[in-house]
């Protein structure tokens, strides 16, 4: 939270925070999407500049849209001697390492329609 990251600052602390950012609760809607499908309701976030808030804070803070950028952000963010915020964005699609949403939607609708028959 940012006042985590506020007292990491004031105490001299120097974590690097990575942000996993999908723009959803993504352990909410999944589960919506495999109880209710076509029924989900209040999982869509609108997030706030991650960057700006740790450069408000006074840590260095990057956004990464893709995966050959990680490296180098981190090499920045080690660098820099701070604490660190990288927000990563990521494919809200792919809400595990097995399973789309898509996929865990399909699913759901096969099985309502397996039990209403």
């Amino acid at each position: 939270t940012g006042q985590e990251l506020a007292t990491a600052l004031q105490h001299g602390a120097a974590p690097i925070i990575l942000v996993f950012n999908n723009s959803m609760y993504g352990t909410i809607r999944m589960n919506q999407e495999r109880e209710y499908p076509d029924r989900v309701i209040a999982t869509d976030l609108t997030n706030p500049d991650f960057t700006a808030l740790a450069h408000a804070y006074g840590a260095h803070g990057e956004r990464v849209e893709r995966t050959e950028e990680f490296a180098p952000a981190l090499k920045r963010a080690q660098a820099s001697g701070k604490a660190a915020v990288i927000e990563l964005i990521v494919d809200p699609e792919q809400i595990t390492t097995r399973a789309t949403l898509s996929q865990i939607r399909g699913a759901a609708r096969t099985r309502t329609e397996l039990g209403s028959q």
